[in-house]
């Protein structure tokens, strides 16, 4: 049989991938693919699978069954007996420890990997610098890394990555340990240094906005499972299900029964316990008596004055208001339950007062 031939876009395929642990699933028989020069990333809560799923491509892990391709030829396969060594792959990763050595300079850390290979002085040199260069630590070379900041720290264990010139990157929640400022910096760098050089990465977060910020497309994971594969806009504004919708991004979730005679023109209608038609966006699918429909906080429009002859819009009363620095959050009470919006820092509403919510039912997407 001839060797199969890699896909010119399917960089990294894994096909029905589980991990046990004893008689605990962390790794439920996932699929996905990463294309070439592609940024995705593994996005969910503590525990969901997504650093197992990682250290599984790396060959860190031992997968139970399964199949993880690297240019279309299997790294690990249950079927076929396979299961390349972590050091023969060669997908180099960025811990979310760093773990670098603070007995060494910059230089000599960044070059810890070429050395291992027996490279050559004078091409060690030039990759060391080439990498410095990339992650703008060329002045730091002979630095001691103990004497770095956190976010330097951070660049040297990403340059002893990228100095070995790998095809893939793996990330594992690299940017934990930094303040929210430095971590705001550093995500913008690693995806302009990700576009830059082409290079196909698989990151691994629990922090939403992180994933929406850098990712080309996010895998949205829980207990083992995948939930939803997409663009951080197919992510945001279409979630598939509850649990997409409440973990990526504030959203109101409203259940309510099917009223099958409003649908139409695109849209159908549920009527919530309170009588007050949501008109949402029809998802072309047979439905069950009862449905939910997620609406996005910052979808809701707040006003004073009723808007005639619209669809969606009901009577509310603001609960509470918090600043959020540029926003203004208000918690409503409507239909018996609480909806949360966030406005623009004009748009103040004070506490007690009535007002009219308004949502787009373009906004209002019905859930799996």
């Amino acid at each position: 049989m001839a060797p199969a031939q890699p896909d010119g876009h399917r960089h990294i395929e894994v096909e029905d991938l589980v991990v046990r642990y004893g008689t605990v699933t962390a790794i439920d028989g996932i699929s996905f693919e990463v294309r070439r020069g592609e940024h995705m990333t593994l996005l969910g809560p503590s525990g969901c699978g997504k650093t197992t799923t990682l250290r599984a491509l790396a060959g860190l892990e031992t997968p139970t069954g399964g199949e993880i391709r690297i240019d279309g030829r299997p790294v690990f396969s249950s079927r076929q007996g396979i299961n390349v060594p972590a050091e023969q792959r060669r997908l180099p990763m960025v811990f979310q420890s760093y773990a670098i050595w603070p007995h060494m300079t910059v230089f000599d850390n960044v070059a810890y990997g070429l050395r291992l290979r027996r490279l050559p002085r004078p091409e060690v040199n030039e990759r060391v610098s080439a990498a410095l260069d990339l992650v703008r630590l060329a002045d730091f070379a002979k630095r001691s890394a103990a004497d770095l900041s956190g976010g330097q720290q951070q660049r040297v264990a990403l340059a002893r990555c990228l100095a070995v010139s790998p095809a893939v990157l793996l990330l594992d929640e690299p940017l934990s340990n930094l303040d929210a400022r430095l971590r705001a910096a550093m995500r913008l760098e690693i995806q302009a240094l990700q576009r830059q050089i082409g290079l196909t990465s698989v990151y691994v977060t629990h922090d939403q906005e992180e994933a929406l910020v850098i990712s080309d497309r996010i895998i949205v994971m829980n207990a083992g499972r995948i939930e939803q594969i997409g663009t951080a806009f197919e992510i945001y504004d279409t979630p598939r299900n509850a649990f997409v919708a409440d973990f990526v991004g504030a959203a109101n979730l409203i259940s309510g029964v099917v009223r099958p005679e409003h649908r139409r023109d695109g849209l159908i209608a549920i009527e919530t316990e309170g009588k007050h038609l949501v008109c949402g966006v029809d998802p072309g699918r047979p439905l069950a008596s009862s449905a939910t429909v997620a609406i996005r906080s910052v979808y809701l429009e707040l006003d004073r004055q009723p808007r005639p002859g619209v669809v969606n819009s009901w009577p509310a009363r603001v609960r509470q208001r918090a600043l959020l620095g540029d926003a203004l959050e208000y918690v409503l009470e409507w239909d018996g339950r609480l909806l949360t919006a966030r406005r623009p820092r004009h748009e103040v509403f004070q506490e007690g007062e009535t007002v009219c919510v308004h949502v787009d039912p373009a906004r209002c997407i019905v859930l799996e």
